[in-house]
């Protein structure tokens, strides 16, 4: 359905970066099996442990497929390749090769950065106090009124003005006009019926338009936006109610130790001593090359 909402920017830097830590933090802490001093293998005297494979196991199940004994055969077979081909690697002596270095210290640094994240989110309070203050947000945000509305949406401005002429005569004929004139290919199979909304998610005109109607009443003047030109009928309208507090508290609990662990995180980064020594080169976008012309003895073929 076109919703004609209007489009909203994306927030990068610190935060984008600990969305993506605090993402693989939970998952890691979803799948991560206790450790226990069981092996499930050795492979040339190397134990691979319970532990490993239930990890994998859990894995797999959180992706949709079975934890079962077969399954976990398969796991410790992976695992043992895995493990002979590291072995292997290392009679070569390919662990101390700089490029194998650099990604052991990398994978390193993930683990132990995930370890902080995970180890924040179990350790860190927050307050019914941050809670209710975060639902007192919510509030003032939801507050207002949303309404349930159809529309008939049609490229041209005398089309939309003729379908609000047989709308004077008879507006039961909405349902009937929108089936069969409104290009909005999201509701007018359902008479352009665009449910319960609040008018801000809408572009500005649609919201503005619906926000001075009055229930029964449709536009009489065709609104035009970016995408043609509405004919509006507001059906009803209501005050928007918030959802219980216990019914959001996990989630707000959530959002609140994301907040406070950039704000830690954020302090950490300003009293550490971060030094660019090498600004990275920025790539340059090679010049299309000049079209040929003809030489003379193009033009005498």
């Amino acid at each position: 359905m076109m919703r004609f909402i209007q489009p909203r920017s994306i927030l990068v830097g610190t935060a984008f970066m600990l969305t993506l830590i605090a993402c693989n933090a939970n998952e890691s802490a979803k799948t991560a099996a206790p450790a226990n001093n069981a092996n499930a293998a050795m492979v040339n005297g190397v134990p691979i442990s319970e532990s490993r494979v239930a990890m994998f196991a859990a894995k797999r199940a959180a992706q949709g497929q079975p934890d079962s004994a077969e399954s976990r055969k398969m796991i410790i077979d992976y695992l043992s390749t895995q493990m002979l081909l590291a072995q292997e690697a290392f009679k070569k002596g390919l662990d101390k090769s700089p490029e194998a270095l650099e990604q052991i210290d990398l994978a390193r640094q993930s683990i132990l950065t995930n370890a902080f994240v995970q180890d924040y989110f179990a350790t860190a309070a927050v307050s019914d106090e941050a809670l209710h203050a975060e639902y007192d947000k919510i509030k003032v945000q939801m507050a207002g009124t949303e309404y349930k509305a159809r529309h008939i949406l049609v490229e041209k401005e005398a089309d939309a003005k003729a379908i609000i002429a047989k709308l004077k005569k008879d507006v039961k004929a909405f349902d009937a006009l929108a089936k069969e004139k409104s290009k909005d290919t999201g509701s007018k199979d359902r008479g352009g019926d665009l449910g319960w909304f609040d008018p801000r998610v809408m572009v500005p005109e649609f919201g503005a338009a619906v926000a001075k109607l009055e229930k029964g009443k449709f536009t009489e003047e065709p609104v035009k936006s970016q995408y043609g030109y509405h004919v509006i009928l507001l059906e009803d309208s209501r005050e928007k109610q918030p959802p219980a507090f216990e019914q959001v508290k996990g989630s707000l609990k959530h959002q609140v130790q994301q907040e406070n662990l950039k704000k830690l995180i954020d302090d950490i980064k300003a009293k550490a001593k971060i030094e660019i020594i090498q600004a990275p080169a920025a790539v340059a976008t090679p010049a299309a090359a000049p079209e040929a012309k003809p030489t003379e003895a193009d033009k005498k073929k």
